[in-house]
């Protein structure tokens, strides 16, 4: 009796083996099923099938990382971000080493705006794997998002080691390096950028900013003349390569570039605003009536349209006073003082012309007004000597006295204020 009941206990056992073996295989087979489900729903654009596919391989296989990073970059494109953050912390927790789910991490916190999180993902990524430039880039970006321009650096150097017409990332490594005050590397990332991707207007953008801060105005219109090939319907830049021309000292192709735009544009008054610029410089620098009568009917136009800004109107009352028309200027320099957004030189302009028409109090409250929006110890102190000397014109010497001093304190070695301030106190005593 002992020996048949052994072999049935062994063919139960063999039995039972075989059924689990069975299931194993079976729960498998559906798993990898479910993943291809979820990925073929994926490329139909069926996101929530590909979700359900997802979950069932997840339900079968509780430590899947490919499901979980599966589900969680359907959620990523869905825009769940929470769901979508919470599958792919799952999916690097179940496999530490694996790259993909650390670079979707990165990016789903970025779309979070939470950069110096994303950074620390990127950057654990490339612990693993430093050849790739994509991440790389990603990493920079973080970084400079998180307002760590500097440490940004490295990872954007070696991206374009790696790929050296990775235009995008030249571009940043510019920034960061502009950031940094580094403007020769910066100007030459800018280019390299620009020399990769022709068609790419930002580097432009950034290398004509840079060239006007350094007074390189060739290579300044240079860039602004690719920027109008690459889009002459946009008016921001014909206005941008007309006013570099008028900085350059070439009115006449200022005049040129700026009146082909009103012609295709007739009803944008930006384009007159530039031109009224253009032959107001003209007319103040050269005392130059034909030029100055153009500038009076630019700025008559640009007023009698629509709602004019307080750059306009600032526009108007220098013509107006370059014409002798002081108290016509007043009038539309103290508008232009009230409009918002205000444009400084308003206050400074309305201060000249007022106190040149005897009215000193409501000059010097204007030189006040203007002084609030200086930032240059120099103007500042030219500001106050002029407050100054119209409270000597009030015959209030005290404030005169105030005033000057506070010119000397800006300016401690103009020997023209300090002497100015020894007369005025000798006055007051």
């Amino acid at each position: 009796m002992k020996r048949p009941l052994l072999v049935i206990l062994l063919a139960a056992v063999v039995g039972l083996g075989g059924i689990v073996a069975w299931t194993a295989v079976s729960r498998d087979r559906e798993y990898r099923r479910l993943i291809a489900a979820g990925d073929a729903a994926l490329a139909g654009d069926q996101a929530f099938q590909a979700i359900e596919a997802f979950s069932g391989a997840i339900a079968l296989n509780h430590d899947s990382m490919l499901a979980y990073l599966r589900r969680g970059e359907t959620y990523r494109r869905l825009g769940d971000l929470k769901a979508a953050l919470r599958d792919l912390r799952r999916a690097s927790e179940l496999d530490p080493t694996a790259t993909r789910p650390l670079e979707r991490l990165g990016d789903v916190l970025a779309a979070q705006e939470r950069h110096a999180r994303a950074a620390e993902r990127y950057e654990a990524y490339v612990r693993i794997d430093d050849r790739s430039p994509r991440v790389l880039y990603k990493l920079g970006l973080a970084r400079f998002q998180a307002g760590e321009a500097k440490a940004a650096v490295p990872a954007l150097r070696q991206a374009v080691r790696l790929d050296d017409r990775f235009s995008e990332a030249w571009y940043l490594l510019g920034l960061c390096l502009q950031d940094q005050r580094q403007t020769n590397d910066a100007a030459f990332a800018f280019q390299r950028a620009a020399q990769v991707a022709p068609g790419f207007a930002e580097p432009r953008e950034a290398l004509a900013a840079l060239y006007r801060r350094q007074n390189r105005a060739t290579e300044r219109i240079d860039q602004l003349e690719a920027l109008v090939a690459l889009d002459p319907g946009r008016i921001d830049r014909q206005l941008a390569l007309g006013l570099a021309h008028a900085d350059a000292g070439r009115p006449d192709l200022a005049v040129i570039t700026l009146g082909r735009a009103a012609e295709r544009h007739p009803d944008n008054m930006a384009i007159y605003t530039a031109l009224a610029a253009v032959w107001l410089q003209q007319a103040e620098v050269h005392d130059d009536h034909g030029t100055l009568a153009k500038a009076l009917e630019a700025t008559a136009t640009i007023v009698s349209h629509g709602v004019p800004t307080s750059q306009d109107l600032l526009l108007r009352g220098r013509a107006l006073a370059a014409s002798g028309d002081l108290e016509g200027a007043v009038r539309v320099l103290r508008d232009a003082a009230v409009r918002i957004p205000v444009a400084p030189p308003a206050f400074e302009q309305l201060a000249n012309c007022t106190a040149r028409l005897g009215n000193f109090a409501e000059a010097r409250e204007a030189f006040g007004r203007y002084l609030a929006f200086l930032n240059d110890d120099r103007k500042e102190a030219e500001t106050l000597a002029k407050m100054a000397d119209l409270s000597v014109r009030l015959r209030e010497h005290a404030d005169a006295v105030r005033w000057q001093t506070a010119a000397v304190e800006h300016a401690p070695h103009d020997q023209a204020l300090q002497e100015r301030l020894e007369e005025l106190r000798a006055e007051k005593q």
